[in-house]
C-alpha cells in the first residue's frame, strides 16, 4: 500500500515538473541533437538518455510504470527542483531536455 502511495505522489510531482507535452519535448530533443551536418550516425540520434526516459514515461499510464520509470521520474523531479529558478542558458537547456520549460508559468 505504501509503495502505491509513493508512486501516486511521485506521479503527481513528475507531471507538475514536466510542463512540456511529449511532442514539444520530442521536437526539442531532436533539435538539440542535430547540428549543421544533421543527426549523428548512432541509433539514438544523440538524444539525451534522461530525455528519452521522460518521453517513455509520458507515453505510459501510472499502472504500467516500471522501477526504471520510477527512477527516471525521481531524477527529473530532483533536477527540476535543483535547477529551477536559474536564469542561465545552460540550465534552461538542461531543464528543457527533461521536459521542463522554466519560462512557462
Amino acid at each position: 500500500m505504501t509503495e502505491s502511495l509513493d508512486t501516486d505522489l511521485l506521479w503527481e510531482e513528475f507531471h507538475r515538473a514536466v510542463n512540456m507535452n511529449s511532442e514539444e519535448l520530442r521536437s526539442y530533443l531532436l533539435t538539440e541533437a542535430s547540428d549543421e551536418e544533421g543527426f549523428p550516425p548512432d541509433p539514438d540520434l544523440g538524444i539525451d538518455e534522461l530525455g528519452r526516459g521522460v518521453l517513455h514515461v509520458l507515453s505510459k499510464r501510472k499502472g504500467d510504470l516500471t522501477r526504471t520509470d520510477l527512477d527516471v521520474m525521481r531524477q527529473v523531479v530532483e533536477l527540476v527542483e535543483t535547477l529551477n529558478g536559474r536564469t542561465d542558458d545552460e540550465s534552461r537547456r538542461e531543464l528543457m531536455s527533461v521536459g521542463h520549460d522554466p519560462l512557462r508559468g
